[in-house]
C-alpha cells in the first residue's frame, strides 16, 4: 500500500526530531542534552517529542523496530532447505561485508558504543531491548517452524544467535576504542565469527529448516 501524506509527513518528523538528538547527544554525551533542548533544535514542542517517543532513550535507541524486523525477515526470507542458523550465518557475514549498522559494523559504531557504555541510563535500556528483541524473534521462530507454544527451542535458538551477533559486535567495538583499525579487527573476527557459527550450526544447525519443496 502507498504510503499517505500524514503518514509520510509523521515518518519524517519522527526521522528529524531522531536526527536532530543524535547530532547533540554525539556532541555533549548522552546525560548533558535534554529533551527540551532536543525539542528546540527539531523545532517541535516536548509534548511532541514523546509522542513519537516514550523516553529519552528511546530517542537514542530510535532504530530498534527496524532492526527487529529485518531480523524477523531473515528468517521468513530464507530459502528452500536452509536453516534458521543458516540464514543469519549468511546475513551476517553480508552485512560484515556492507558495513551494515544491524550488526555494529558501520563507521560510527564506536562512538555509539562509548555513548552507551557511558550511560547508565542507556546501559539498562539497551539490555532492556536487546530482552525484548530476543523474544520477538523467537516469536517468529515459534510461528515459521509451526513450535508448540511450550516449546523452549525458538527462545533458545534466539538468545543463541543474537549471542553471537552481539558477542562479535562488543569485541569489535573493544578492538577499536582500543585503537587497532576497523579493517584489522574486522578480518581477526570474521574468522572467530566463522568458527562461533559452525559450532551453533554442530548443535542446532538443522533447527528450523525450510522443507524443499
Amino acid at each position: 500500500m502507498e504510503e499517505g501524506l500524514r503518514e509520510r509527513k509523521k515518518r519524517e518528523t519522527r526521522r528529524r526530531i531522531a536526527d536532530m538528538a543524535m547530532g547533540l547527544f554525539m556532541v555533549k554525551g548522552f546525560d548533558n542534552v535534554t529533551v527540551a533542548e532536543v525539542a528546540r533544535a527539531a523545532d517541535v514542542s516536548v509534548n511532541t517529542v514523546f509522542n513519537y517517543f516514550g523516553t529519552k532513550e528511546d530517542l537514542f535507541l530510535d532504530r530498534q523496530q527496524e532492526l527487529q524486523e529485518s531480523y524477523d525477515r531473515v528468517v521468513r526470507e530464507r530459502a528452500p532447505g536452509e536453516s534458521v542458523v543458516a540464514a543469519f550465518r549468511r546475513d551476517f557475514f553480508a552485512a560484515m561485508d556492507a558495513g551494515d549498522w544491524r550488526y555494529g559494523f558501520n563507521e560510527g559504531a564506536d562512538t555509539f558504543g562509548k555513548l552507551v557504555a557511558d550511560s547508565p541510563s542507556l546501559r539498562a535500556r539497551a539490555r532492556e531491548l536487546d530482552h525484548l528483541t530476543t523474544l520477538g524473534l523467537a516469536a517468529t521462530i515459534a510461528e515459521e517452524t509451526g513450535a508448540d507454544p511450550d516449546d523452549l527451542a525458538p527462545e533458545l535458538v534466539a538468545t543463541q544467535i543474537l549471542s553471537l551477533t552481539q558477542l562479535v559486535a562488543r569485541h569489535l567495538l573493544r578492538r577499536t576504542m582500543a585503537g587497532e583499525s576497523r579493517h584489522e579487527a574486522l578480518a581477526a573476527l570474521r574468522e572467530q565469527a566463522r568458527a562461533a557459527f559452525d559450532r551453533l550450526e554442530s548443535g542446532i544447525g538443522d533447527y528450523g529448516r525450510r522443507p524443499v519443496r
